[in-house]
């Protein structure tokens, strides 16, 4: 299970928001016939980006019923700072549309790309490629940087990938599922009377990342989130998970944790945000390799969809990478639905 979009902006000073060098970022645009302008978003405020950004929450809600609010609050406070990197699409003076990015590290992550009537007017998937190619161009010229990331949801898969595959990226198809809870049945928590579930607790951090790192150690969203190699790298995605609020609230009521009794081991854990008041979303569910295939990922799920039902919550979603085919299965089998299908893709020098 990998978070999805929107991008976890940290805190001022944990992440590197700006490009080294600053003329890389003003890339005229190619096609000079074009009315359309591609300028540093550095250039505007959050008065010239606000309506884009409403047009951007709807979006959200209508496919997603996600509420978007807080992640473009986020951003808006970041475009008024000048510290986020990005091109905006203008047209007689008005912005359009947008696309943003944030390094860290060594890597180039991009945040977010959003055309108004992008999934209706042809000219505007043009614009997101230019606004795409812009973006990829600036990465793969910035000093240090060996790897990009990109994870686009609201975008249909394959309609965006021809700027990605030209560059050299590498694409994996994800979906995004969702199960109503307001009309499934109360799942089954049993599990292996070797187990216990409990609480997340934020004493639970680093035996957390422990786990992380173990349970995707060669699987193909360490590929697509590199974050999972790494013991320091699991740690950063959980504070961004749990202390930021642009993958949703995070929600330690519906989080838990598996562990061996005997053993006294963390096997399994899963966590949940709250992306609106009634919709919870699964940022991360895992279970170390040798506790597989012993109930404890459904009975993780089980207990987060009935605990959000006895709050009321009506939905609960995930992503999961379309060839983690037994995730799949479960995941259907518990009463899940593909939404949608979206794409990842990933560079590396």
């Amino acid at each position: 299970m990998i978070h999805s979009f929107p991008v976890c902006l940290p805190a001022r000073g944990s992440t590197r928001l700006f490009c080294s060098r600053r003329s890389r970022c003003a890339v005229r645009p190619r096609c000079c016939w074009s009315p359309v302008e591609i300028l540093d978003l550095r250039h505007f405020s959050s008065v010239d980006l606000r309506p884009l950004l409403d047009d951007e929450t709807h979006v959200w809600s209508r496919l997603l019923s996600w509420d978007y609010t807080s992640s473009a609050d986020m951003i808006l406070r970041y475009v008024d700072a000048k510290i986020l990197p990005g091109y905006a699409a203008i047209e007689r003076g008005r912005i359009f549309g947008y696309a943003f990015f944030v390094y860290e590290g060594s890597k180039g992550v991009i945040g977010d790309l959003f055309v108004a009537n992008g999934g209706r007017l042809p000219e505007a998937h043009e614009v997101e490629g230019r606004l795409l190619m812009h973006v990829i161009e600036t990465l793969q010229q910035s000093p240090g940087v060996h790897r990009i990331e990109a994870q686009l949801l609201v975008h249909e898969a394959g309609l965006l990938a021809r700027p990605f595959l030209d560059q050299g990226f590498r694409r994996h198809p994800r979906l995004f599922m969702a199960m109503p809870l307001s009309r499934a049945s109360r799942l089954a928590t049993s599990i292996y009377p070797d187990f216990e579930v409990r609480p997340w607790t934020d004493g639970d951090y680093q035996s957390a990342a422990a786990v992380i790192t173990a349970a995707y150690r060669g699987h193909v969203d360490s590929e697509i989130n590199d974050q999972y190699r790494t013991l320091s790298g699991s740690l950063r995605f959980l504070n961004n998970i749990v202390r930021f609020p642009g993958c949703g609230l995070f929600d330690a009521e519906s989080s838990f944790i598996v562990t061996h009794k005997a053993r006294r081991q963390m096997a399994g854990l899963i966590l949940c945000s709250r992306v609106r008041h009634d919709v919870g979303h699964v940022t991360q569910v895992c279970v170390l390799p040798e506790y597989r295939s012993q109930g404890v990922g459904e009975a993780l799920l089980a207990c987060t969809a009935n605990q959000l039902r006895t709050r009321k919550f009506s939905m609960l979603s995930l992503t999961v990478t379309e060839a983690n085919v037994r995730a799949v299965e479960l995941y259907r089998r518990l009463g899940f639905d593909a939404q949608r299908v979206f794409d990842a893709f990933v560079w590396e020098e």
